[in-house]
């Protein structure tokens, strides 16, 4: 009774492995022909995009040439004559003859105006006379120590009285000492007034001094 008991269990025990091995089975199976599936439809992507693009180029059929045309000769138009238009004469109006004006009345002449006479010319003052008594000028000590010489250009302003008015110094003779005992000593001189015919009139002139020590 035990025996029967056991070999019943273990066939069933034997059934129930056998469909839990069916059912993995059945599994398995779906799971790898649903990989299969993949693995197809991702070598059918690759095989589309790794195929390369294939270029079309249009190439436009040559153009056939056209033959030269032939040239057409220059036509021929007849030369019209063109008749020269009519010259037409005139007459030019006569000239009327020149007609002589009257001579014009000749201005009357005038009496010559007497020539001014030339301006009588001024004879420039002198100082150089005798009877003035003009004295010398004093050298200075000083410059006759140191050595000092020159020439002194005075420019004297002579009145019509013949008194030195203005004593400028023209050119310096180099010795401010020598230049003052030039003017000093000039403008107590009396000088021959300047003339205008028999008339004194004042006008400048020029006065040279010497300071020498030779003589």
């Amino acid at each position: 009774m035990e025996s029967s008991t056991a070999a019943i269990q273990y066939r069933q025990g034997r059934s129930d492995q056998s469909e839990r091995l069916a059912g993995i089975a059945i599994t398995v199976i779906l799971h790898g022909a649903v990989l299969w599936g993949l693995f197809q439809i991702d070598a059918v992507r690759r095989s589309v995009v790794d195929a390369a693009p294939i270029m079309v180029n249009f190439i436009t059929p040559p153009q056939a040439e056209e033959p030269p045309r032939p040239a057409t000769a220059p036509e021929h138009r007849p030369v019209q004559k063109t008749t020269p238009p009519p010259v037409l004469t005139t007459q030019a109006p006569e000239s009327p003859s020149p007609i002589i004006a009257p001579p014009a009345p000749k201005a009357p002449q005038l009496p010559p105006m007497d020539a001014q006479p030339a301006p009588t010319p001024v004879v420039p003052p002198s100082f150089g006379a005798a009877y003035l008594h003009n004295p010398t000028p004093t050298y200075p000590p000083l410059s006759r120590r140191m050595g000092e010489e020159g020439k002194v250009l005075l420019r004297v302003f002579v009145s019509a009285a013949g008194g030195a008015d203005k004593v400028e110094i023209e050119r310096s003779s180099g010795s401010p000492r020598l230049d003052a005992a030039a003017q000093a000593s000039v403008r107590s001189w009396r000088f021959v007034p300047a003339r205008q015919g028999s008339q004194a009139v004042p006008a400048w002139v020029i006065v040279p001094i010497q300071f020498s020590l030779e003589g």
